[in-house]
């Protein structure tokens, strides 16, 4: 059975949670982001301290060398100003042809054109994971016009049968954020309930995750899917997330909690705190 067709269980999920987790603390995967200059020092630091290495190569003529020496590489539309629009494609180009994998985070697509155009160009180059929120997913699709910024005005579920589309076109995975987060292959989804509303009341909460998700690819190994990597990235970040939230009284200490959290959480506790669940796409093609 392939890899696609494979389900993943809650368990697996899980185990390659804690799994990756600690090959990303014993190999400490070069993780190239291309961001948005509001999160650049928030996720440089959230890679450090879930034991990756940053590093925030954004140059043109740069950018693609960078990506195939990379271990993951992260695009994050943010801030899209013309050398990071150029660097963005070269990484793109760069980690496709090294093997690299990377994420595409579409951050407040849909309305504004610049960044649309530019996502639209990046999916067609075929990323290893999508990550946004349903809003953005809807509009990488094809199927809404975005949501309010970077705010969602769409559920996870509501989604769902785009993120299943977009999976299945560039056969990598897709991670829809929200309340309940769901990562899907194209045929299979996994829902991933941990976390806490403290991560939308800071700059950097999402885009600091497909930073994560770009590392633990990073340290994957071979035959580890897409899926299963984003899943277990987004479980590690999200339990990481709960324990810097207990007794934070706000989102100012919550933010500097979660680069404390990360950095000791336990892989045992990400396999014991999992609320996950999985099972299939709606209506999906198989």
């Amino acid at each position: 059975m392939s890899d696609r067709l494979r389900p993943p269980s809650a368990e697996s999920v899980a185990e390659t949670a804690a799994d990756l987790l600690t090959r990303v603390r014993d190999g400490s995967p070069v993780t190239h982001c291309i961001t948005n200059s509001v999160v650049t020092w928030y996720t440089a630091n959230v890679l450090l301290a879930i034991g990756a290495a940053p590093a925030m190569v954004d140059i043109v003529g740069e950018a693609r060398l960078f990506a195939g020496v990379a271990s993951g590489v992260l695009i994050n539309l943010g801030t899209p100003l013309p050398e990071q629009r150029a660097a963005s494609i070269e990484a793109a180009d760069g980690a496709v042809s090294a093997g690299t994998p990377w994420v595409l985070d579409p951050v407040a697509i849909g309305v504004l054109p610049v960044r649309t155009a530019l996502a639209a160009d990046l999916l067609g180059r075929g990323p290893s994971v999508i990550r946004g929120n349903a809003s953005e997913i809807l509009a990488l699709a094809g199927i809404g016009r975005g949501g309010r910024g970077v705010d969602a005005t769409s559920s996870p579920d509501d989604a769902a049968e785009a993120a299943a589309s977009l999976a299945m076109r560039t056969g990598g995975a897709v991670a829809v954020s929200g309340e309940v987060d769901l990562l899907t292959d194209g045929v299979h989804v996994v829902r991933i309930a941990n976390g806490d509303p403290l991560l939308t009341r800071i700059t950097g909460g999402g885009c600091a995750l497909g930073a994560v998700m770009a590392a633990f690819l990073g340290a994957a190994p071979a035959g580890c899917p897409p899926l299963l990597a984003a899943a277990g990235a987004t479980l590690a970040y999200t339990v990481a997330a709960e324990d810097a939230a207990a007794g934070s009284p706000g989102p100012g200490t919550f933010a500097v909690r979660l680069l404390d959290a990360l950095s000791a959480l336990a892989p045992e506790d990400v396999v014991r705190r999992a609320r996950v669940r999985t099972g299939a796409i709606e209506g999906a093609a198989r």
